[in-house]
């Protein structure tokens, strides 16, 4: 009981570490925060009039927002891990007798409360630009639930890209691939839109669950397993993501 308390305090003394730094880096803090924002105003204000959806577009776009904001926000996660890995810190932390667990464990755990404030954010612009939720409250806690879901396991699958990558840089390229994954999907536009042989990965790739229970839940309408499916989803990503992590720290630091 005592190891595993200890475990914990380490953790939530390397997420406030990790949440301190991010303060510092203000251009990159404020990206994570405006970014989202910006692609809703311009998706909603210049391509929404052209995008038919069935429903006012903002309605239909800003869980796709939320998706892409979190993936975005996990993403940076690679970075914030390759800068430790290659600055020296580990080794410091490790003759503290800090494992790789709790010093990866708080990069997520930052990342997570990082994710969820510009979440916050998204959702009030949302609401003045239009947006208008009506979940019953277990839909917008089971809302919540699976977007820290989704969040805690692509911060932990960003974790284990920067152990991989032997570089800052390199670990950046993963923000790319994270944020390009709610755009094959029905996040912007519906599936039946897009070309005919997308449709199949549109359908069934990890974020189209994700957006559909959100979208469903926020708006009190139907979601069928969808909610399933994207928790599987998730929970799939974060064994394999915490399994290969620890394979990898326990290599970068032989």
């Amino acid at each position: 009981m005592s190891d595993v308390l200890g475990g914990m305090g380490r953790a939530t003394t390397m997420a406030g570490r990790s949440i301190r730094i991010s303060g510092r880096n203000t251009d990159a803090f404020i990206t994570s925060l405006v970014l989202p924002v910006m692609l809703m105003l311009v998706f909603v204000y210049l391509f929404g009039g052209a995008i038919d959806t069935g429903t006012a577009y903002v309605t239909y776009v800003v869980p796709g927002i939320l998706i892409l904001c979190a993936s975005f926000g996990g993403a940076t996660t690679a970075v914030g891990v390759s800068e430790d890995m290659k600055g020296g810190i580990i080794d410091r932390f490790r003759s503290l007798d800090v494992g790789g667990t709790a010093i990866l464990a708080g990069h997520v755990a930052a990342s997570t409360v990082r994710n969820l404030a510009s979440t916050v954010l998204v959702l009030a612009v949302a609401l003045l630009i239009g947006f208008e939720p009506t979940p019953t409250i277990a839909g917008a806690l089971a809302a919540t639930g699976l977007l820290v879901a989704f969040l805690v396991a692509i911060s932990w699958l960003s974790a284990a890209f920067g152990l991989l990558a032997r570089t800052p840089e390199t670990a950046g390229g993963f923000t790319f691939l994270m944020t390009f994954l709610p755009y094959p999907s029905s996040a912007f536009v519906r599936i039946d839109s897009m070309p005919t042989w997308l449709h199949d990965f549109a359908r069934h790739q990890p974020v189209t669950s994700l957006i559909e229970s959100l979208r469903g839940l926020l708006l009190n309408e139907p979601v069928g397993t969808a909610p399933w499916t994207a928790l599987a989803w998730c929970a799939g990503i974060l064994t394999v993501a915490v399994a290969l992590s620890g394979a990898l720290f326990g290599m970068r630091t032989r």
